[in-house]
């Protein structure tokens, strides 16, 4: 496995020739990173399924690096879709939209529909231009588990099975992209993500949730359970309702009194969500291996990125249990 500057000109070439030869790579975007393959080589896409144990019926995002690239991998732009690329592209904002036929089946798992955006990292940007097709990419690590926000983390969790990872720096949102679709002329959030509902609703009026059902998976983060790391998480409103002594604590604030988990990672002392939400991903996967029985997570505040944030912690409780 080769870890490369993911700003020096060379390495993004390197990774340009292995996405070329059907490899797959892992790259930063201003959310999480991703594992990337070209999105128009079905068996390229193949192998990210395989390297991330994940099943086929949950689509992918796929990633542009110009505007104008939309055209050819949509059927139509919807007037309010428009407005958001607009407003939110390059950025954290993924639309669904019906697909062309040059997008693979298995990037949509079979919809007629697929995720686009175009991501707001610099890296990112310089890859899928110098590649000159889009980039399916999912973020980058296991199924069912956290995000990775570093190349740090991506080489722990993937270790020797990628050929190479572009080193971005420490994603600066840390949390995954929204996502929406507009259909007749109204709005609707699949998952909640660094671009609030509120900032939305600032572009085009009213939006909606998307009402999830068990039977279908339109978009990522659509099942019930995910996010969520191997030690079993709970929710807590305050620490005193800590239990065990040998627990990890992951607080939005700085406690104002002491804490009774051995492990302690704070988001924002003084509770700013932007930079609570960067350090999100990275703090649960710091305190999953510690060790601990249990990690307890105090609830944010469910506004803006809080949201997105509670939305992902809700996830992994279901899943863990805790």
């Amino acid at each position: 496995m080769e870890l490369l500057d993911g700003f020096d000109t060379l390495a993004v070439e390197r990774a340009v020739t292995l996405l070329r030869a059907g490899e797959v790579v892992a790259f930063p975007t201003e959310t999480v990173y991703g594992l990337g393959a070209d999105a128009c080589n079905a068996d390229a896409v193949a192998k990210i399924f395989e390297l991330k144990k994940r099943p086929r019926f949950d689509p992918l995002i796929v990633h542009i690096s110009r505007k104008e690239s939309v055209v050819d991998l949509v059927r139509s732009v919807p007037p309010k879709a428009e407005r958001l690329m607009d407003r939110f592209w390059p950025g954290p904002l993924t639309l669904i939209m019906e697909k062309t036929n040059l997008i693979p089946d298995i990037v949509t798992a079979g919809l007629q529909t697929v995720g686009i955006r175009m991501p707001g990292h610099p890296v990112a940007l310089d890859l899928i231009k110098r590649l000159g097709r889009p980039i399916a990419a999912p973020s980058a690590n296991p199924f069912g588990y956290m995000s990775t926000t570093t190349a740090r983390d991506v080489a722990h969790l993937f270790d020797h099975r990628l050929p190479l990872i572009l080193d971005g720096g420490p994603a600066s949102y840390g949390i995954e992209s929204t996502i929406v679709s507009v259909r007749d002329g109204l709005v609707r959030i699949h998952r909640h993500g660094s671009v609030s509902a509120e900032q939305l609703a600032e572009v085009v009026g009213k939006v909606v949730e998307k009402e999830h059902d068990a039977a279908s998976c339109e978009s990522p983060g659509e099942l019930p359970y995910h996010y969520a790391p191997h030690t079993p998480l709970r929710i807590i409103r305050t620490p005193s309702e800590i239990e065990v002594g040998n627990s990890a604590f992951l607080a939005f604030r700085q406690p104002l009194t002491p804490v009774r988990a051995r492990h302690v990672r704070v988001l924002s002392a003084p509770g700013n969500m932007r930079e609570a939400a960067a350090r999100f991903f990275s703090s649960l996967i710091e305190l999953d291996g510690t060790a601990s029985e249990i990690i307890y997570a105090e609830a944010l505040p469910e506004r803006g990125l809080g949201r997105a944030m509670m939305e992902r912690l809700r996830k992994a409780a279901k899943k863990t249990g805790g």
